[in-house]
């Protein structure tokens, strides 16, 4: 038996390394996006109010909303990012007029600056690589099958988690080499028992990696198939009312989930859809995602359609929404992030050792031959 899942385990792992090598390493640098994003686009993404005394207040986002229409005559807002800590610019996502296709842009909240131009959501590299990580680039490239990729990145999900599985039932003793390494012996002796240490640290991530990827990779799919089985709308003009108060939708979410945050604005870009207000709430949940609660409005009457507090939820409710916070490892801020990138440099290792291994003993048996 041991022998069979030692097969099964190299196997899996050669035919997928290509594709798991490009979505580990993609993930491991994911999991600090929105540090590299201020690195890289210092003058775009950031913000210079952190930790200022007289930080000033976000403007009211009635007159930012006025911003972006006058400044995008050409688009309508699509979804709206909202951070309060002064260093995050809040992402606002545009419909272009006529089409379906959606555009990004930076706001200053706090000066109401629009910081860049519309932009495709892969334009930015960490975009790119978030695209990358979750379809390895291959939807829409062939018309015949347009989510070849999200297919492939479940496929190589679910054969992580078999990976994983095997490995740990093969070294099923681990806890005995958890914390020791010798170095005396051949080169690929060391070498396999690297493989073996660094697989026992990194197993517990790569489970959950391989878990929620294989969650998140099928309910996108399941999504995208229903939304492609209906009919394109193209936005051509706004869906809520011109004179609907913002602001006071922000404020009265506030009153009606207590101690609700809003953090994620969703509006209607489709007929009959009300604006969400998506946000995060204090408990006991550590994993709860920023957008674990939810308030639905009409969007034109400003009427509630639905709410939806997470506290008040089934424990499956939770634990679906608790996904987001283990894959991508911020529920513990700084700490969980350098904890799930040095487990990702270690699988990445675990790949590398292992295609050394695997050739190491088919040149073994040639030579034996």
């Amino acid at each position: 038996m041991r022998k069979y899942l030692f097969k099964v385990h190299y196997w899996l792992a050669l035919s997928a390394a290509i594709p798991l090598l490009l979505i580990i390493f993609s993930g491991m640098l994911l999991v600090f996006k929105q540090p590299l994003d201020e690195l890289l686009m210092p003058q775009t993404a950031a913000l210079p109010y952190a930790g200022l005394a007289d930080m000033p207040p976000r403007k009211n986002l009635n007159e930012l909303a006025a911003l972006l229409t006058s400044e995008l005559p050409e688009y309508e807002i699509g979804s709206w990012e909202l951070f309060s800590d002064g260093q995050e610019a809040d992402r606002v996502y545009v419909i272009r007029h006529g089409t379906a296709d959606w555009y990004k842009v930076y706001l200053d909240p706090y000066a109401g600056v629009l910081l860049s131009e519309p932009q495709t959501l892969t334009h930015y590299l960490t975009d790119w690589l978030l695209t990358l990580h979750y379809t390895l680039l291959l939807d829409d490239v062939f018309s015949s099958a347009p989510q070849l990729g999200l297919i492939s990145a479940f496929i190589c999900a679910v054969m992580l988690c078999v990976i994983g599985v095997t490995g740990l039932i093969i070294y099923r003793r681990f806890w005995r080499h958890f914390f020791t390494f010798k170095r005396q012996g051949k080169p690929m002796v060391v070498t396999r028992r690297l493989h073996r240490l660094f697989g026992i640290w990194s197993a517990p991530v790569l489970l959950l990696a391989g878990l929620t990827g294989v969650y998140f990779n099928l309910v996108e799919y399941l999504e995208e198939t229903e939304e492609q089985q209906q009919e394109e709308y193209r936005v051509t003009q706004r869906l809520y009312a011109e004179t609907l108060d913002l602001q006071q939708l922000l404020q009265n979410s506030r009153e009606e989930i207590r101690g609700f945050t809003p953090t994620y604005l969703l509006f209607p870009y489709q007929p009959h859809m009300g604006i969400t207000l998506y946000g995060a709430v204090p408990g006991n949940n550590p994993f709860a995602s920023v957008y674990a609660s939810a308030l639905t409005y009409d969007a034109f009457s400003a009427d509630i359609i639905s709410r939806y507090d997470s506290r008040e939820q089934s424990f499956w409710y939770q634990l679906a929404d608790s996904l987001r916070s283990i894959h991508f490892g911020d529920f513990a801020g700084n700490s969980s992030r350098v904890v799930w990138a040095l487990s990702a440099a270690g699988l990445l290792f675990l790949l590398g050792s292992g295609v050394l291994m695997f050739s190491h003993r088919q040149w073994k048996k040639q030579r034996r031959r």
